[in-house]
């Protein structure tokens, strides 16, 4: 910046050293008087500073780059906006400011001489500022507010010539000459003279409304099943017009509904990854057991913390989890971390995750289908907070005070609440909301509204109609899984059982074998196929452990290996007969739902579902269990 320009060689010459600094040449008219900086935060002025070029005092007896250096000696001053002030430098437009004075960083001045270094008052350049906040005058300060408003900036740094500040603008022929979007605060936090401003303070305070804290909700749920569709299903009970949800699961991340990553994402990066994002205003992470021993959680602590239940056939055997309590104490990472004022939602008739509540600092609910049950009556009899199922409802009770939320018949998730699993699920999602205070009404309109499909939640027990064969699309790769969704499947009319199955390599051989006994006691064709999940395993390997299991069954006719996934899929549907019940375990979801799509729209005769139309189907073809 070069101001004071009183001929045309001083305006050549400003001229020419600015085309060395950039190609945007900005010429304004001329406005006499000192330079200030105002800080605008919000509607008020928190600071002012007048602000004076870099310069030097002669002694007589030292040149001017003698002087400058012994001024760049000052500890305060540094090479970059890290230190209270900037060091002087001697550039081009150092050199014309001297050369109007008739000086040259080789003259030596007067003792007592004032020499101009720059005519701005830039910190950044080696200028000075003295805060002069208590002068400011009312009408000065006003403008300033205007200017960062014409702008539409809550913080704005504005800078105004003129020769008195205590005095108004217009009676002096001052002006605003310039509205910073990023201000500095050094001249305000360390001037070089005055009394320092706590302008950080008054930042965060406009930020942040008294009482808040700066963070969004965070919801945090793990458990070893039915954590992605507890998460996906908090995320849509808290996602409205004005509240845009960031979720991270095993299916990808979501912000605001929309997917942004793919894969497994319910690790710490992904959890950073949604936390980071400055659209979010309420996060639903899904915490994996493997995330927390890799890198721990992601987050210090959250709000609410939901744990859906702890089950035999996962991850036991890896990654020092020898038993379920090992597990349980990996997975209660996350009860630890809800804070003082908030939230763990706990299933209340699993032992070891009722357990978690005396690690929790924060309130606890517990839920569980059966109100009666020991530790559901003792916390409500406390006075606590409770969420269980009577005579199909789903009923929400602290202490005396009872709420009917919903009837489970209009639960699309729960199939009228036939799949005991996704009524467990639901109670999850519902008391996880109540806990962040989420109004009833906005619970039954997500609660009704939550399909519970491909595309609400892919390859959690999706029911499609193909041809006249009732297709389950499940992601269930464990033994308590699986022996869930069995307990769901066995209610279903039908001819023929079927199901294309696998598993991932890093189970224990007696947790897969477990499976073959479950598979071949509940299905009377078995296609076994192994996915890209073998981790470790040598080919075979888990087709044999299945074959073990099956080899017990009383019910299994059939046993089919076929290699590949996708393969195995449709040698199922290829091979299933009217009246058939085909259950497919999904070994990658996102692949498997596209090739059902895909399926669907080559041959025009499928769609999805409800409990209440295979019902209708079946009671037309006199179809038995």
């Amino acid at each position: 910046m070069a101001t004071h320009l009183a001929t045309e060689a001083q305006v050549t010459a400003a001229y020419e050293a600015a085309r060395k600094e950039s190609s945007s040449i900005v010429v304004e008219r001329q406005v006499e008087g000192a330079d200030y900086r105002l800080l605008v935060v919000g509607d008020r002025l928190v600071a002012a500073a007048r602000r004076e070029g870099a310069q030097v005092v002669g002694d007589g007896a030292r040149s001017v780059a003698e002087l400058v250096d012994d001024t760049n000696a000052d500890p305060r001053r540094g090479s970059d906006h890290a230190t209270p002030l900037s060091r002087v430098r001697l550039d081009a437009i150092s050199l014309g400011v001297l050369a109007e004075q008739g000086l040259s960083p080789e003259a030596v001045p007067a003792a007592g001489r004032r020499v101009l270094v720059r005519r701005n008052g830039n910190l950044s350049t080696g200028g000075t500022a003295t805060d002069v906040t208590d002068l400011v005058h009312p009408q000065v300060a006003e403008r300033a507010i205007e200017a960062a408003r014409m702008i539409g900036l809550d913080v704005a740094g504005i800078d105004l010539l003129t020769r008195d500040v205590g005095r108004p603008l217009e009676e002096q022929g001052g002006a605003v000459v310039e509205v910073n979007a990023c201000p500095g605060l050094r001249m305000h936090l360390e001037p070089s003279a005055g009394r320092p401003r706590p302008v950080g303070d008054a930042i965060v305070d406009a930020l942040f409304a008294p009482g808040e804290n700066g963070r969004v909700p965070l919801v945090s749920v793990t458990g070893t099943n039915g954590k992605t569709t507890t998460t996906r299903f908090i995320a849509h009970l808290l996602e409205t017009k004005e509240n845009a949800v960031g979720m991270a699961c095993t299916d990808g991340i979501f912000i605001a509904g929309r997917r942004i990553d793919t894969g497994d994402c319910s690790g710490p990066q992904s959890a950073r990854a949604v936390l980071l994002n400055p659209k979010v205003d309420a996060a639903v992470l899904e915490t994996a057991r493997g995330g927390i021993l890799r890198e721990g959680l992601g987050f210090d602590r959250c709000d609410v913390a939901v744990v859906t239940n702890l089950a035999e056939g996962d991850h036991l055997g890896v990654g020092g989890a020898e038993t379920l309590e090992d597990l349980a104490r990996i997975k209660r990472c996350v009860v630890e971390a809800v804070a003082a004022d908030g939230t763990a939602v706990l299933k209340g008739d699993d032992p070891l995750v009722a357990a978690m509540a005396q690690k929790c600092a924060g309130s606890v609910i517990f839920f569980a289908q059966d109100e009666n049950h020991p530790v559901i009556g003792s916390h409500r009899d406390r006075g606590e907070r409770v969420l269980f199922v009577r005579e199909g409802r789903v009923v929400a009770s602290e202490g005396p005070r009872e709420t009917v939320v919903a009837e489970l018949a209009r639960a699309p998730l729960t199939h009228g609440g036939r799949i005991g699993f996704q009524v467990e699920n639901t109670l999850a999602a519902v008391a996880a909301a109540w806990a962040l205070g989420t109004t009833w009404q906005d619970i039954r309109d997500g609660l009704e509204s939550f399909v519970g499909g491909l595309s609400q939640v892919p390859g959690r027990f999706n029911m499609l109609a193909i041809g006249e064969t009732t297709v389950v699309l499940d992601y269930g790769h464990n033994s308590s899984a699986l022996a869930a969704v069995v307990e769901a499947v066995e209610q279903c009319p039908h001819l023929r059982r079927s199901v294309v199955y696998s598993t991932a390599g890093d189970r224990r051989d007696e947790d897969i074998v477990r499976q073959g006994e479950l598979l071949g006691d509940t299905f009377d064709h078995v296609i076994l196929y192994e996915g890209r999940y073998k981790r470790g395993r040598a080919d075979g390997e888990i087709m044999a452990l299945f074959r073990r299991g099956l080899e017990t069954g009383g019910r299994v006719a059939e046993v089919r290996e076929v290699q590949g996934a996708l393969a195995a899929l449709e040698f199922g549907l290829h091979t299933a007969q009217p009246g058939e019940l085909l259950m497919i375990q999904a070994d990658a979801i996102d692949e498997t739902v596209r090739f059902l799509q895909d399926y669907l729209a080559r041959r025009q005769h499928g769609h999805e579902i409800s409990w209440s139309e295979v019902l209708n189907v079946s009671s037309d073809r006199h179809l038995v269990r």
